[in-house]
């Protein structure tokens, strides 16, 4: 039997880039020989499941579930967490339904079960689009002195975001997005993720650091300083796991330039940024820190595994993102699957283990199964997620 759930909303297609395709089982016993009960039952636990792995809300699970065995196919209106429900696999065996579901799943905004959790951010060096226009000044190492700072904000100021630093070179990420090369644009998010060991990956681009002259009604007649600078910043945070983009926001403001124009000028000084130029940066910076923030915040927190032994596995979250003895991890093993329209989505089957942490070290966790048992095929880069 084959049950289709769609979601009749009116903002199916804004939420569809923020979807991810979860496959995990439910068990129910069935009592009394009524077994569409015991599916139903089973399949609740199932749809729970993934949607506490993903770090969604569960308020809508009854209402996704009731009724669906009445037809094949059906749909209905959900709360705002299940976006599409597939029944894919059904099995009796000694009084008990197992059942196997995928559902295609997204967290609504600020009711996540991730929030106690920081995730590892890498910030790249960002790119002056044109060049040219940092010669006043000769503030060419802004690109890489804003991402520093930006850095020591996110820790310090931050509530969800740990932070490392590259940004020695160059990652590349401005020429592959001018030319639209968006498939290369998720596999070097993903390598650059994979040789950090880092959850998210954030780039940016400054496309505007001209000057302007201001008008004669904004100047008193003392002033000798006629000039604006423009300060525009456009920044990308993707999701090391499967490349896919999680935030583009563009950000531009613009503040007088008291500098003389013939002069170089220190931007890792205190005196560039207080300056006025620099305060405005600095605001810049800090609105940044509250919208990252609030859009990441509901962002499961993942840990890749690198170490498998028996009942116990090593992952790569520690002290530094807030892991503690006790804490208990669900476990993932990534699954791409091609849907009937062609298009290939990246997924997770849900392990039936879970592990609690005995030691944790700043950067990684150690972690045995509640059960005891041997974990089966996970395998190194397999993910630990907190529910």
């Amino acid at each position: 039997m084959r049950i289709l759930l769609l979601l009749l909303s009116l903002m199916l297609t804004s939420f569809s880039a923020f979807t991810q395709w979860y496959e995990t089982q439910g068990q129910a016993h069935v009592a009394n020989g009524d077994n569409e009960a015991a599916r139903v039952k089973a399949m609740e636990n199932a749809l729970k499941r993934a949607l506490l792995v993903a770090g969604a809300s569960v308020s809508s699970v009854q209402q996704v579930i009731n009724g669906v065995l009445t037809q094949d196919q059906i749909s209905i209106r959900a709360s705002g967490t299940v976006n599409s429900f597939e029944l894919i696999e059904e099995t009796y065996s000694d009084d008990t339904v197992t059942v196997k579901i995928r559902a295609d799943i997204f967290p609504q905004d600020k009711q996540c079960f991730s929030a106690d959790y920081r995730k590892s951010v890498l910030l790249t060096r960002s790119n002056i689009i044109y060049r040219e226009q940092a010669s006043v000044g000769e503030i060419y190492k802004l690109d890489s002195e804003v991402m520093r700072k930006l850095a020591g904000k996110i820790n310090s100021e931050g509530y969800y975001l740990d932070t490392k630093l590259a940004i020695k070179n160059k990652s590349g990420f401005s020429r592959l997005n001018n030319s639209m090369q968006y498939e290369k644009i998720k596999n070097l998010t993903m390598s650059l993720s994979d040789h950090t060991d880092t959850q998210f990956i954030m780039f940016a681009e400054i496309p505007d650091l001209s000057l302007t002259e201001r008008t004669n009604s904004e100047l008193k007649f003392w002033q000798k300083d006629h000039l604006d600078r423009h300060f525009k910043m456009n920044l990308y945070i993707y999701n090391g796991s499967n490349g896919e983009l999680i935030l583009d926001k563009e950000y531009q403001n613009k503040a007088p330039w008291t500098f003389d124009k013939r002069k170089s000028v220190d931007i890792t000084s205190n005196n560039f940024w207080q300056s006025e130029y620099g305060l405005m940066i600095n605001h810049t910076l800090e609105t940044m820190i509250s919208d990252i923030d609030e859009n990441m915040m509901c962002e499961p927190t993942r840990g890749r595994i690198v170490k498998v032994d028996g009942d116990t596995i090593l992952f790569n979250l520690g002290e530094n993102q807030g892991v503690k003895v006790g804490d208990e991890f669900s476990l993932l093993h990534a699954n791409n699957f091609i849907a009937d329209s062609g298009k290939t989505y990246s997924g997770f089957n849900i392990s039936p283990y879970k592990v609690k942490v005995i030691s944790t070290s700043r950067e990684s966790a150690k972690a045995i199964t509640l059960e005891k048992n041997l974990l089966g095929n996970i395998q190194i880069n397999d993910i630990a997620v907190r529910y």
